[in-house]
C-alpha cells in the first residue's frame, strides 16, 4: 500500500487498512459528472449524500470519513462557515474512493477473506487491551462487521493500484539524484549522540520525601561510578528505565528527541564522559555519552531508495488522480448533499 501525500488516514491506532476513504491519491477538485437532484438534508446514518453509478454513499459515512480526517490533524477545528465546504471536500474524496473500488471489483483479489482476517488480527494486536480496541472504532461510529467492510474495500482498492497502475510506473537514478541535488537541506542529518542512561525513576505523584530518596539513590550510584564501577552493571541492577536490560543503552539520538533537560545534558558531553545527576519529569538520570556523530551530508547512495520510494508513491499519485479526473468524466454521479 502506498502512503501518499494527499490520502486521508484513519489514526494508526486502529488500522492502516480502515479508511472512511481508502489507502489513495484522491482526486480533491477533479472534473466530475453531476445529475441535478434534490439536496436532502442529514438527520441520521441512513440518510444518504450521494450515489456513484447507483451506489449510495450514506451519512454515516461521511460522518467517519470527516472524524478520520480529524483525528489525523490534532487540534483541527472547523470553524461554522467552512463547515460545509470541509463536507464536500470529505464526500468529493468519499466519491473518488467508491470509484476506484467499483474499478477494483472488476479484478480478482486472490484470497481477500484470508487477507482481511490477518490484517484485522494486525490491527487489534496493536492495543493493549480488547477494550482500547472496542473504544477505538466506537468513537469512529463503527462495529467489528464495519471494520471487515472497510478493510476489505481497502484491499481490494489497493490490489487495483498495484495491478494497474504501479506497473507503468518508474523512477531512474537520473529522476532521484535530480531530487537530490535540488533539496540539499532534505540530506543534513544533524549532530547525533549515542548515550546510556541510569535512571532513578519518580512517580509524578511522589512526595517531597519520596522523590528526595529517588535523588540520594542516584547521587551514590554516582559516587560508585566514580570510584570505577560499570555502568552498564549498575543499570542492569538499579536503573528503572526499559533500557537496563541493554546496560542502559538509548541508541543513537538528535536534538528534539529527549525531554530538554537531558538533551542539554547529553549533548555536553564527551563520549566517555559521565553526568552530574540529571532531573527530569521522569526522575533522576546518570548519562553517559559513548559516541557522536558531527551534522553531515547524507550521501546519496544512501538515501538514493528513500528518494526512488518518494518519487515513486509521488507519481503514482498524479497517475490515480488521472485515472479518477477521467473515471468522472463517465460515471454517473449525483450530490445529495445539502
Amino acid at each position: 500500500m502506498y502512503p501518499f501525500n494527499c490520502v486521508k488516514r484513519v489514526s494508526s491506532l486502529i488500522v492502516a487498512a480502515v479508511f472512511a476513504f481508502g489507502t489513495v491519491a484522491l482526486a480533491a477538485d477533479a472534473d466530475q459528472k453531476t445529475e441535478p437532484a434534490k439536496a436532502v438534508p442529514v438527520q441520521n446514518g441512513a440518510d444518504i449524500v450521494a450515489k456513484v453509478n447507483g451506489t449510495p454513499i450514506k451519512a454515516i459515512d461521511l460522518l467517519r470519513a470527516k472524524k478520520v480526517i480529524l483525528s489525523g490533524q490534532q487540534g483541527m477545528q472547523i470553524p461554522p462557515e467552512r463547515q460545509k465546504e470541509f463536507d464536500q471536500q470529505a464526500l468529493s474524496q468519499l466519491i473518488s474512493a467508491e470509484l476506484l473500488y467499483q474499478a477494483g471489483q472488476k479484478l480478482d483479489t486472490k484470497d481477500i477473506d484470508k487477507q482481511v482476517d490477518a490484517k484485522l488480527a494486525e490491527s487489534k494486536a496493536r492495543f493493549s487491551s480488547p477494550q482500547d480496541y472496542e473504544k477505538a472504532i466506537k468513537e469512529l461510529d463503527m462495529n467489528d462487521a464495519d471494520l471487515r467492510e472497510y478493510t476489505r474495500r481497502d484491499m481490494i482498492i489497493s490490489n487495483f493500484i498495484e495491478k494497474t497502475i504501479v506497473p507503468k510506473i518508474t523512477v531512474t537514478e537520473e529522476d532521484s539524484k535530480k531530487f537530490y541535488d535540488e533539496n540539499p537541506d532534505k540530506f543534513i542529518r544533524s549532530e547525533m549522540v549515542r548515550a546510556s542512561h541510569i535512571l532513578c525513576g519518580v512517580d509524578p505523584k511522589a512526595t517531597a520525601e519520596e522523590k528526595q530518596k529517588a535523588r540520594e539513590k542516584a547521587e551514590q550510584l554516582k559516587k560508585e561510578l566514580a570510584g570505577g564501577a560499570d555502568f552498564a552493571t549498575l543499570a542492569k541492577s538499579n536503573s528503572t528505565c526499559p533500557s537496563s536490560q541493554q546496560g542502559g543503552d538509548l541508541g543513537f539520538f538528535g536534538k528534539g528527541q529527549m525531554v530538554p533537560a537531558f538533551e542539554k545534558a547529553a549533548f555536553a558531553l564527551k563520549p566517555g564522559e559521565i553526568s552530574d545527576v540529571v532531573e527530569t519529569q521522569f526522575g533522576y538520570h546518570i548519562i553517559k555519552v559513548t559516541e557522536k556523530k558531527a551534522a553531515e551530508t547524507v550521501a546519496f547512495k544512501d538515501v538514493r531508495p528513500r528518494i526512488e520510494e518518494f518519487l515513486k508513491n509521488q507519481k503514482v499519485g498524479a497517475a490515480v488522480n488521472d485515472f479518477l479526473a477521467e473515471a468522472r468524466k463517465s460515471a454517473s454521479v449525483e450530490i445529495l448533499l445539502k
